[in-house]
């Protein structure tokens, strides 16, 4: 066959197969060329993109309060239990009421005083009576002495002059004493506080006959509380007097007080202690800050001590714990679980999980996955130490 029948037979067109093949092949390596590379520079754009831009900032040292943390009941001071000292007297009226601030000495209750009273009149005319018998007794007696040796009166009758001379002034004496006692218990059917203070109790009634010591009233002396928290047998071998402490009321009300006394045993049974600590007086406004009986949580300061803090921007709660985000080489951020303490102003105390040399992103956190690319801001500057109310663990 010649070439130009073998061009005629294997043409379209006057154009060769062997031409139309090496077209298509050049135009389908050139398709494929275009499509790959876009893809591939997504791809590069996906890696080096930053996911976002967060400021940074280092773990700091700052003295933080060391604190012990109790439950504990509230109660009196001392509370004092006032009944009658007499036997027999009647009620006839009650001057105050549960609740009533008191003073020393104040009236609390009166009781019948006719009965008394007699016994008093009987008492001061025994001793007119023994009065008058001493005068005319001390007479004779001076009588005696002045004829001792006259021989006018005998040793015998001399010497029993002066012995009623003396018994009549001892009587007097007696009956100066019935008369005082008298008085004393005029005195007492007038029921006064011991001390000042604020009355707990009140188990009186008018009409009754109570007998002696019977409990008519309680007081807490001077109004002052105190609450006993329990502590571990090794955590009060921290405690000492005078330490600071903060109790919340059942209102959340934050009291302060300090320690008076660690309990100087432990119980057997609870292995635990008491630390006796005094609620300031200052915060009660005329009103009780917190009542007696109420059982609430203090939280004891012992000193202080240098903690690890972060900003509280830095921390992260998700699913159910608490993150940070270490910023590493080529800004690639990793997810660090860490357990955290008190809160400090806007400083988190951080307990483990992380060392003082690692760079945390500080904002923006939340919206960080581990192993996402950042791009740093400005650096977040170290809050000044401060105090702040310590939170509770």
């Amino acid at each position: 066959m010649t070439y130009e029948k073998y061009t005629q037979t294997n043409s379209h067109h006057g154009i060769p197969r062997y031409a139309r093949n090496a077209a298509f092949a050049l135009i389908t390596a050139a398709f494929l060329v275009a499509c790959d590379k876009p893809s591939e520079e997504t791809a590069m754009k996906n890696i080096s993109k930053p996911t976002l831009t967060v400021t940074i900032a280092s773990p700091t040292m700052q003295p933080m309060p060391a604190s012990l943390s109790a439950n504990g009941t509230v109660t009196a001071w001392q509370e004092a239990i006032i009944g009658p000292e007499v036997n027999g007297l009647r009620v006839t009226e009650l001057l105050v009421n549960v609740g009533d601030r008191v003073r020393k000495g104040q009236a609390l209750a009166v009781f019948s005083r006719d009965s008394v009273a007699n016994d008093l009149r009987l008492a001061e005319a025994a001793l007119h009576e023994a009065s008058a018998a001493a005068v005319e007794a001390k007479a004779d007696g001076d009588r005696a002495r002045n004829l001792r040796g006259s021989g006018s009166l005998s040793d015998q009758r001399v010497q029993q002059l002066l012995t009623q001379e003396q018994t009549a002034q001892a009587r007097v004496e007696s009956a100066q004493a019935q008369l005082a006692s008298q008085q004393l218990k005029q005195s007492q059917t007038t029921l006064r506080a011991p001390d000042d203070g604020v009355i707990s109790a009140r188990s009186a009634s008018v009409g009754a006959v109570p007998v002696q010591g019977t409990e008519m009233f309680r007081l807490i002396r001077q109004g002052r509380l105190e609450w006993r928290g329990e502590f571990t047998a090794s955590e009060l071998e921290y405690i000492q007097p005078g330490q600071k402490v903060q109790i919340t009321s059942p209102a959340g009300k934050v009291l302060h007080g300090h320690v008076r006394l660690a309990a100087p045993t432990v119980d057997a049974t609870s292995r635990r202690g008491i630390a006796y600590v005094d609620i300031d007086r200052s915060e009660d406004k005329g009103a009780q800050p917190i009542r007696p009986g109420a059982y609430v949580r203090g939280e004891l300061t012992t000193g202080t001590q240098q903690t690890m803090v972060v900003p509280q921007s830095a921390v992260v709660a998700r699913d159910g714990f608490h993150l940070v985000f270490v910023v590493g080489k080529e800004l690639h951020v990793s997810q660090r679980k860490v357990q955290i303490g008190r809160l400090v102003g806007d400083r988190q105390e951080i307990l483990s999980g992380i060392q003082q040399t690692d760079q945390l992103v500080s904002s923006g956190g939340a919206f960080l996955t581990d192993g996402d690319t950042v791009q740093l801001g400005t650096k977040s500057a170290s809050a000044p130490t401060r105090s702040a109310k310590p939170a509770q663990r």
